[in-house]
């Protein structure tokens, strides 16, 4: 399998310093980061660690999810999944991703909404950005429609 880079530039410190990530790999893009902005309510254009988790924690379970609708006999599955990363305090010092929340509605020919549930849940334990995230309160919220 390969491996896939990110490549991030940091220039002072952490309160009023800035860098920039770069989807290396892809080369898709790159994007401002900076602890003031990961810290606000509103992001003001720039990425964070978490947006970038959230990302691949969507996109990793809608594969995985993908995958057991149809091990369970979905067919033609539409899926919308959306990944809230929050961080917080950790007890242990410090800050640290507090939880993963995952909402993913859609539609599947040949199951029922307790079918998709179930796939879902099996998808979540699978997904391996839900593994890579171990020790997170991944939290899911699954329906048809």
């Amino acid at each position: 399998m390969p491996t896939r880079t990110a490549t991030t530039t940091w220039t002072g410190d952490l309160q009023s310093g800035s860098g920039a990530v770069e989807l290396s790999s892809s080369k898709v893009g790159s994007y401002e980061v900076s602890f003031p902005h990961r810290a606000a309510d509103e992001a003001d254009g720039a990425t964070s660690p978490e947006e970038l988790i959230a990302a691949a924690h969507s996109s990793c379970f809608a594969m995985a999810f993908s995958n057991q609708l149809a091990q369970a006999g979905g067919a033609d599955a539409r899926l919308t999944v959306r990944a809230d990363v929050t961080l917080g305090a950790d007890p242990a010092g410090g800050l640290r991703i507090r939880t993963s929340r995952l909402t993913v509605r859609g539609s599947v020919d040949g199951l029922d909404n307790d079918a998709f549930v179930t796939a879902a849940e099996e998808a979540k334990v699978g997904c391996p950005v839900s593994k890579a995230l171990a020790g997170t309160d991944i939290q899911l919220d699954a329906a048809l429609g």
